[in-house]
């Protein structure tokens, strides 16, 4: 399915609603759109497997693009616009983009990048305004061109490069033309969440990201509203979801903090009880938040873990969580294996690396082969892992305790710092928290945790001796941080997730 069947049935039915603007996109007005879009990238010589990039804030055009990477067969790069001009150009190069749409409300961001961009045949195309060198958006939908064989393209995103080099993440292509059903992610919304023509859903995160981006494409293949917001604002989520009456929409844990974090009056300000699914993805949930927003909202709350790559996911409804407390779920897309560094399976209850087994390898890292092979299990090359630890209890269900590149290993003890992030989240003195390991002369490393303060409150050493205290009141002692420091802000992506490396490389360097 995709917008083209519902535009023959329901034109006028709104496809995409800003949220802030209230400007409405129907379904007949994307399909055209989208087609005359990607009529005009064929006449430009772009064939299956090419590629475009997107450069631009949360807009409406952007779901025009992706539909028109979708129904050409090509891949389609979103690119994070919080980058730096040269980082942006390496990912354009990098993909081997032959277009790059930019809103013209990155117009800077953008005539910087082109400058950089080694091809000298990239075709540079504005839209919702004009940008100094680039083409015009709205004349390349003047393009009479309709393509007779519609194959299914694909989002080819870059990971955060938290770790270094952004990778690009590059799915096969399906075997399968834009009408037909095989998406897994449409199929996943479908069939798990329920979702129809009727639903209306939220997407209140960067639209350069995967979930965003696919899970709007997977509400337009089944003929509902998305509803986007241009800027993640805790108290502008629950007004959407009044004013439109939103029935599903899709959080990162840090939303939550946030909207937890909005005094009561405020919260009892809005009705969400139009709300059936509020999904929750992207990093581990603490348990307190995930309880409180169950209190507040009632047992609607349904997690999901997967990641970018599509390698695998997992489901869990607020039901089983709360006799599973902690648990991302049982396997929905592909079975778990629990490993150690040589591949061998672990028992259950034991922690290792997470790997997904699907019947053969759904992606590969872009110009990468090293870190391809790395991502895959020592003797199944079906089985792949993006360096998530956890274990699996007795009834299959899987509990992830961090990222292998963020433990800390104290007196030869492994350490999860998101055991101790969940610890400390919803402290009242809290905004944000950090934890990582700093070199010591006796253990290897130590636990420190970076801290962001509410409001009115001041940083003082007893204030760091409440915090190790309040830690140790809730995990064990050996894994409460030894030291805390204060910090005006913690480096975030604008979807929430923590830049933990930028704030490791500090205290590496202090230590050097």
């Amino acid at each position: 399915m995709f917008p083209g069947v519902h535009a023959a049935s329901n034109p006028d039915h709104p496809a995409i609603i800003m949220a802030g603007s209230g400007r409405v996109t129907t379904y007949g007005e994307l399909e055209e759109r989208s087609a005359a879009l990607a009529g005009a990238l064929h006449d430009r010589g772009l064939r299956k497997g090419d590629v475009i990039a997107v450069l631009s804030e949360n807009a409406a055009e952007v779901m025009e693009i992706f539909w028109a990477a979708m129904r050409s067969g090509l891949y389609i790069t979103a690119v994070n616009w919080h980058l730096q001009p040269a980082e942006v150009a390496y990912i354009v190069n990098d993909s081997d983009a032959k277009v790059l749409f930019a809103s013209a409300g990155q117009a800077e961001l953008a005539r910087q990048v082109t400058a950089g961009c080694d091809n000298p045949d990239l075709l540079s195309v504005a839209f919702a305004g004009s940008i100094e060198g680039f083409g015009s958006y709205d004349e390349l939908l003047s393009s009479t061109t309709r393509l007779a064989e519609i194959p299914r393209g694909s989002e080819m995103l870059y990971s955060s490069g938290t770790t270094g080099r952004p990778k690009g993440i590059k799915p096969t292509l399906l075997p399968i033309q834009v009408d037909q059903p095989g998406d897994p992610i449409t199929g996943l919304v479908q069939h798990v969440f329920k979702v129809g023509a009727a639903d209306v859903y939220l997407s209140p995160a960067p639209m350069y990201h995967a979930a965003p981006l696919k899970w709007g494409g997977a509400v337009h293949a089944l003929g509902g509203t998305v509803v986007v917001l241009e800027k993640f604002d805790a108290e502008a989520a629950l007004a959407a979801i009044d004013r439109y009456k939103v029935t599903i929409a899709q959080f990162v844990p840090t939303m939550f903090v946030r909207l937890l974090q909005l005094p009561d009056e405020v919260r009892d300000r809005y009705d969400v009880s139009s709300l059936r699914i509020a999904v929750h993805a992207a990093a581990p949930c603490p348990p307190e938040v995930k309880q409180a927003m169950i209190d507040w909202w009632g047992p609607i709350l349904v997690e999901y873990y997967s990641a970018t790559e599509q390698h695998g996911t997992t489901i869990i409804t607020s039901q089983e969580w709360l006799t599973k407390r902690g648990s991302v779920g049982k396997s929905a897309l592909g079975p778990v294996h629990i490993c150690d560094d040589d591949g061998n399976v672990l028992p259950v209850g034991e922690v290792g690396q997470v790997y997904f087994e699907r019947e053969r390898r759904t992606f590969s890292y872009h110009k990468d082969p090293d870190k391809t092979k790395a991502a895959e299990h020592p003797d199944h090359e079906n089985w792949t892992t993006v360096g998530d630890l956890g274990y699996v209890d007795e009834d299959g269900y899987l509990f992830l305790t961090d990222r292998k590149a963020f433990m800390i290993i104290s007196g030869g003890v492994n350490i999860y710092p998101q055991e101790i992030e969940n610890a400390l989240t919803l402290h009242p003195k809290i905004f944000d928290v950090a934890v990582i390991g700093v070199p010591d002369p006796e253990y290897g490393q130590q636990v420190k945790a970076v801290v962001q303060l509410r409001e009115g409150h001041q940083a003082s050493e007893s204030l760091a001796a409440e915090i190790i205290d309040y830690a140790r009141s809730k995990i064990a002692h050996f894994k409460a941080p030894r030291s805390v420091d204060f910090v005006d802000e913690l480096p975030r992506l604008a979807t929430g997730k923590l830049v933990k490396r930028e704030i490791e490389k500090k205290y590496l360097a202090a230590a050097h």
